[in-house]
């Protein structure tokens, strides 16, 4: 007889029926040898598992590079850098013929580091080039989710003076908070450290 909250339901193959409480689910188990034949088969795998994990033989290392195919790109060794992750995280235009971009670059090598490179744009016949670039702190110095998160830029000041001063300050991390000023001076677009 089921207790209270649960319920029985009849089996449409003919077999015993499902006595089900909660999301526990009771079936009668006679057509099987016994409890004896689960408790032992599940035992033998614990011991197996115990042993593979407490003492068998290191894995092997692979001899080669190992090849993930990709759609489209063929074979793609585990060896080769990967390309660099770049987002940008503030952008400042003066007029119409100066800007300025931060931008995070993800490091190659440690996917929690991350640079930051501050980049001087000029309007020039229609389109906007790069006339300089420098780095904003040591390269891999940052640290990439709070620097591609949100308020990640604390100070980001340009003019269009020339020299054009230029300061930045950056999220080290939300319990550090902002990094110490950088100021830079741009002049005729190129990069100078103040």
């Amino acid at each position: 007889m089921p207790r209270t909250g649960s319920k029985t339901v009849r089996s449409t193959s003919g077999h015993a029926p499902i006595t089900t409480r909660g999301d526990i689910v009771i079936r009668n188990f006679r057509m099987l040898a016994g409890w004896d034949v689960v408790v032992a088969a599940t035992a033998t795998a614990v011991t197996a598992t115990i042993g593979a994990t407490a003492g068998g033989p290191v894995n092997p290392q692979p001899t080669a590079p190992q090849a993930h195919p990709t759609t489209g790109q063929g074979p793609k060794t585990q060896t080769e850098p990967r390309s660099a992750e770049r987002r940008r995280i503030a952008s400042s235009v003066l007029g119409k013929d100066v800007k300025y971009t931060l931008t995070a670059l993800r490091s190659r090598t440690d996917p929690l580091a991350a640079s930051v490179r501050l980049q001087v744009f000029t309007f020039d016949n229609g389109t906007w080039r790069e006339t300089d670039r420098a780095l904003v702190g040591e390269a891999d110095s940052w640290f990439w989710f709070p620097l591609t998160g949100r308020h990640a830029v604390c100070a980001f000041s340009t003019s269009s003076t020339q020299p054009a001063p230029l300061a930045v300050s950056m999220l080290v991390t939300p319990s550090v908070g902002c990094s110490p000023t950088a100021n830079f001076r741009v002049d005729s677009g190129r990069i100078v450290p103040a």
